[in-house]
């Protein structure tokens, strides 16, 4: 299990190097001259309308353009950059942002939008595990019936329907038209109940596509299940048919969905991200949007990095509980057999 581990470790590290250097290429490749983009901003404007607000006390001179590009390195060759970047990265120096939260350290930044966007993701994920098995256990015992027909022609709605359709869908009617939740998001800070009230929505558009597709393949993979032939065994030596099922059945149709919880996972994070915008929640998704509209080139690529190292950590768990469930597959097989 060591030798698996540490395997997945160096893939998953690969990966992410490979990943950070395709994202940062295509971040240059853009058509702006970062620098010339900030001098033509100007300072920012502070909550009172001023500049010296935002710790601006003139437009940004040929100096702090001089400084900001040695500091950052943006005048030396692309390799040499994005050598740079990476070391700074090694040390936790993720920059700051310039245009978004000028001169705040990116680290701050994402420490005070990353709440929001882990509590929505959090609920999120505890209400689509149980009612996505709910949905394809039940489907599967009861195939063929009115009951899997109707709830079939759920799932293929959900999972055709796109992510920001569903959010308009429940803003309209069920926040605008019967007024049963906020529109937006409440403005409090800690999670109090009028703040969970208001996330409820955005946590049913997240929620819908998963488990629709959570439910599409586990009643694929329990209807294959209870046909097999070691579903006759288990009858013939005695077991009960829902013995059967929970011991046998629904144990072996269940390691397929540890392999596709990354996907979900991944599907959850984009989905986060258009909700977010719809919603109008403070959260990480909604920052990336924003820097990138701004070129807030530090900040975005931060967050991009932050994006693909959670989506590759929830590969490792992944592929670590399927080993422990199934040694086969981290065995591998040895030669010859």
């Amino acid at each position: 299990m060591l030798k698996y581990t540490l395997q997945r470790l160096l893939a998953a590290f690969i990966t992410l190097i490979v990943a950070m250097l395709v994202i940062f290429i295509l971040i240059n490749m853009l058509p702006i001259d970062l620098m010339q983009h900030l001098v033509d901003l100007g300072p920012p404007q502070g909550g009172d309308g001023s500049a010296a607000a935002a710790g601006w006390t003139s437009a940004v001179t040929q100096h702090t353009v001089d400084t900001i590009t040695e500091r950052f390195g943006w005048d030396q060759p692309l390799p040499v950059q994005f050598y740079r970047m990476i070391w700074n990265y090694l040390q936790l120096d993720f920059g700051i942002s310039l245009v978004v939260r000028h001169n705040v350290p990116v680290v701050d930044v994402i420490a005070t939008h990353l709440p929001v966007t882990m509590q929505l993701n959090f609920f999120a994920v505890f209400f689509i595990l149980p009612v996505g098995i709910f949905f394809g256990v039940t489907t599967a015992l009861l195939k063929n019936s009115a009951y899997d027909h109707i709830a079939s022609t759920f799932v293929v709605f959900f999972i055709a329907a796109p992510g920001f359709v569903i959010a308009a869908l429940l803003q309209y009617f069920i926040a605008f038209r019967l007024g049963w939740f906020p529109i937006l998001l409440a403005a409090e800070e800690t999670l109090t109940w009028t703040r969970f009230h208001s996330m409820i929505l955005p946590i049913l558009a997240v929620s819908f596509w998963p488990i629709a597709h959570m439910a599409r393949i586990l009643r694929a993979e329990l209807t294959e299940a209870i046909t097999s032939d070691y579903m006759l065994l288990a009858r013939a030596k005695g077991q009960s048919y829902r013995q059967a099922i929970v011991h046998h059945a629904f144990r072996n149709a269940s390691v397929p969905m540890v392999g596709t919880f990354t996907f979900l996972f991944i599907n959850i994070l984009a989905g986060s991200l258009v909700v977010e915008t719809i919603f109008g929640i403070p959260g990480i998704s909604r920052i990336i949007i924003w820097s990138i509209n701004v070129n807030d080139i530090q900040l975005t690529l931060a967050l991009l990095y932050f994006y693909v190292a959670i989506a590759l950590l929830a590969g490792i768990i992944v592929d670590l509980t399927l080993g422990i469930v199934d040694p086969r597959i981290r065995m591998g097989g040895k030669k010859g057999e």
